[in-house]
């Protein structure tokens, strides 16, 4: 399937520069890109491949000014990178509107209630009382259990386990591997030193316009619900626990993990590998680094932290600067006590 020029530009708004007739149809980056294929210039480290690659269209900043010509066709538009990410996102949902039907084999509950336009792969499984909507898309090998809502245009990618009573909102998405409602990590410690299991009896509930990377875990609540809310972002390998509220639009980097009852405010940033202990508060906006340890509340919205335990991200950064220059001040200390002592030495003539 190919598209033109001026197509593309009106699907993201933008003003064509040159052949508004070029095709394209396939992507490309733009160091890479070959004849017939599209690719975009957000980064200006890459501008030098603009005036060299052999991209037939290239989607541009509108204030990028050019230094040479360039041979491609250009589509202008105010943030090349969000623009082609939505071109992107729109190629995506043509090619998965086309899969619909029940493949087999596969296991569909009588009880369950399926909308309009479903695709459900091969080996998948839906249990009793399951409600999906419309344009919802099971690929092959995903469990779904009793009495769990999938709502409108959803995907849920290969191999996903969504446990009983869960709810996932619209346009969510969930890629493979991902484990949503598994237990919660609850044991009672007890007097002959063994643990005994604490009963966990609630769910998960994941709003809308939520995407979930690969071999997540979501642990269901004990009682109350485990909540995702809206445009949350998270990548793969993450750990959510029990009770835990992650916060519109944050977003949370790989093989960080969230310890039971913490609530993550709206807008937060967390970096990969952080971890953050239980029933503690994060700040809306609050921004964690990479490998961060987090054993106390943010009161403070907007806050940057860094290290472990975690601590202000400007201070931490100081304390670092002055840790590398240590050998340098060891060297000066024994230098001043040396001249002190002869300066001691010298007053009480000895």
């Amino acid at each position: 399937m190919q598209f033109s020029a001026a197509q593309i530009a009106m699907l993201i708004d933008g003003k064509v520069e040159g052949d508004a007739s070029a095709l394209v149809g396939s992507f490309g980056k733009i160091e890479e890109a070959k004849a017939g294929q599209l690719a975009f210039l957000a980064n200006p480290k890459y501008e030098e491949h603009l005036y060299t690659t052999q991209a037939s269209v290239i989607i541009i900043n509108e204030s990028l000014e050019l230094k040479q010509p360039v041979q491609a066709a250009l589509i202008r538009v105010p943030d090349a990178y969000s623009a082609f990410a939505g071109l992107l996102n729109k190629y995506q949902e043509l090619m998965t509107q086309q899969l619909t039907g029940i493949q087999q084999p596969s296991y569909v509950s009588a009880s369950a209630k399926l909308g309009e336009n479903v695709f459900l792969g091969a080996f998948a499984y839906l249990g009793d009382n399951v409600t999906i909507g419309n344009n919802v898309k099971i690929f092959p090998g995903a469990f779904v259990g009793n009495n769990v809502t999938i709502d409108d245009n959803s995907i849920i990618h290969p191999g996903v386990k969504i446990y009983h009573d869960c709810k996932i909102g619209k346009n969510v998405t969930i890629h493979a591997g991902t484990v949503i409602g598994g237990d919660g990590f609850g044991f009672a410690p007890q007097p002959d030193g063994s643990y005994k299991k604490v009963p966990q009896i609630g769910n998960v509930v994941i709003e809308d316009f939520v995407e979930i990377g690969s071999n997540a875990t979501i642990d269901r609540a004990t009682i109350g619900s485990t909540l995702i809310k809206s445009g949350a972002k998270l990548d793969n390998l993450i750990q959510v626990a029990h009770n835990v509220e992650v916060g519109n639009n944050t977003v949370i980097a790989a093989q960080a993990g969230v310890s039971g009852s913490t609530k993550l405010g709206n807008h937060v940033m967390i970096g990969g590998q952080a971890g953050i202990v239980g029933h503690i508060h994060i700040a809306d906006g609050s921004k964690i680094n990479a490998q961060s340890g987090v054993s106390k509340s943010i009161k403070m919205p907007n806050s940057a932290v860094t290290g472990s335990p975690a601590h202000d991200y400007t201070s931490a950064l100081r304390s670092q600067a002055i840790t590398r220059k240590l050998p340098e001040l060891e060297k000066k200390v024994a230098e001043l006590e040396k001249l002190i002592q002869q300066l001691m030495a010298e007053k009480i003539g000895i």
